[in-house]
């Protein structure tokens, strides 16, 4: 079985109507002929005549904006490092007597605060970075602010 079409005739090609096609952009050199407030549209030409507008690459403004982090970092290092903390006024020494804790003196020699704060300040004083203490062992007691601002007990 084959099938046969008689007198069918095949589609024209019709034209479809649609926008006109864009002109295709031009790149235009920029010689420095105008000045930045001229071509921003400005009166009274606030730059130097003469002198080219300055232009930055991609690269250009990057290397200017991690020129800028590093002066800022390296600024607030200095800032930060030369900026000493007081040190802390000491009220009196005790001794650690046998079975003692750390909180356990914090809490009997500086009563006024809680003891987490204490803690921080007795540590901060003597130097500690731990929570041990051993039995006869001095430890310096910071002087507790009153609510004035100066030390007292």
């Amino acid at each position: 079985m084959s099938a046969a079409a008689v007198g069918v005739r095949a589609p024209e090609s019709v034209p479809l109507s649609g926008p006109e096609p864009r002109p295709s952009l031009r790149l235009v050199a920029s010689n420095g002929a105008l000045s930045l407030d001229e071509r921003l549209g400005r009166a009274g030409g606030a730059l130097a005549e003469g002198l080219p507008a300055i232009r930055l690459t991609r690269q250009g403004r990057l290397v200017i904006t991690l020129m800028t982090i590093v002066a800022a970092a390296t600024l607030a290092m200095a800032v930060a490092t030369s900026v000493d903390a007081a040190p802390p006024q000491i009220d009196h020494v005790t001794v650690v007597s046998a079975g003692l804790t750390l909180s356990e003196i914090a809490a009997a020699q500086l009563p006024t605060l809680p003891i987490n704060d204490a803690v921080a300040r007795i540590q901060l004083a003597n130097g500690l970075n731990t929570f041990q203490v051993q039995a006869g062992q001095s430890l310096l007691i910071p002087a507790v602010p009153d609510g004035r601002g100066s030390p007292g007990r």
